[in-house]
């Protein structure tokens, strides 16, 4: 079968990760594997180490990646887990992450996902966890829906959307998704129906989120990933909402910043080191955007280890 995805901002990636043929990378959200087969396909003697939580873009990878399999590890874990999967590794050169819910499970409905097509709430990236969107929905109390809803979706109409959910499951179960999409419309005004944004959309985000745990494993997961960069080593991290945008950028700006101390210490007495050069942020073309709509919100920000270790001087003489 042909292979024709294009992964969101490719070229801006390849060329954030500065990729050497003998070099050792990480593809942290393997997803479809098209950041993947442009880095393998650069590397001769280096090597790439593909991680998803979803056990079908493994196996779907096992024939997308075929050519490069020599240099190809497929490792079925998460990226929180990111520590642990690199625990035999010195250092590795370069990092990708891909934030967010792939194209493949957008496109399949059995999976969940979507709110244009009926299927069971389910909205797991890793089908052996525990923890359902039908759960959450039919067992979470009021508040830890309205919480949900208005932290991770950002939705104004929170606590309506949240009441609606629990008036319907007294009487039965929400069982699928386009159950819940007639629940959250019912919760709307007429005026929020008219919104070219579907209704449903920032609802199904927060639940989605709230089942895999996504934004709480972004601090963990960046700081593990700068601490396993060689020197001068190369991390891109893509994000598609405005919630993990924050978090990276407030990740790697502190990662980037070094000491903490008041300016009129005179010696740095916190020890913090500053361990990553920052990028500025590069966001899609409009040509890419008008070819792949859903790059429109997407936000590539990249940070280099550093050469040697810069700061003030701390108390015992070494630097910070």
């Amino acid at each position: 079968m042909e292979y024709t995805h294009k992964p969101v901002l490719l070229d801006e990636c390849a060329e954030a990760l500065h990729i050497r043929p003998e070099g050792t990378y990480v593809d942290g959200t393997l997803g479809r594997a098209g950041h993947s087969r442009e880095i393998a396909k650069r590397l001769t003697t280096g090597r790439l180490i593909c991680i998803d939580r979803d056990m079908a873009a493994i196996e779907a990878a096992r024939e997308r990646l075929a050519p490069w399999m020599d240099r190809v590890k497929l490792v079925h874990s998460n990226f929180s887990e990111l520590g642990n999967v690199l625990a035999d590794e010195e250092g590795v050169d370069g990092m990708l992450f891909d934030l967010g819910v792939s194209s493949p499970q957008l496109d399949d409905p059995e999976r969940g996902f979507s709110y244009m097509h009926d299927a069971p709430l389910d909205m797991r990236m890793d089908r052996t966890s525990p923890l359902t969107a039908q759960e959450v929905v039919n067992s979470w109390s009021l508040e830890e829906l309205r919480r949900v809803l208005f932290d991770f979706g950002e939705e104004r109409y929170a606590p309506a959307i949240a009441r609606a959910i629990v008036r319907r499951r007294e009487h039965r179960p929400i069982e699928t998704t386009l159950e819940l999409v007639d629940v959250i419309k019912s919760a709307m005004p007429p005026a929020a129906l008219r919104e070219k944004q579907h209704p449903a959309k920032r609802s199904f985000q927060a639940v989605r989120i709230a089942v895999n745990g996504e934004l709480e494993a972004l601090p963990p997961m960046l700081r593990a990933a700068a601490d396993k960069l060689r020197p001068g080593g190369r991390l891109a991290v893509i994000t598609f909402h405005s919630l993990e945008d924050r978090i990276v950028k407030r990740t790697l700006r502190e990662l980037a910043q070094g000491c903490t101390c008041p300016p009129n210490f005179p010696v740095c007495v916190c020890g913090k080191r500053p361990l990553l050069r920052l990028d500025k942020p590069v966001t899609p073309t409009a040509a890419e955007v008008a070819e792949n709509p859903r790059a429109r919100s997407a936000r590539l920000r990249a940070a280099a280890r550093g050469l040697r270790d810069r700061g003030r001087q701390t108390v015992n003489g070494s630097l910070a």
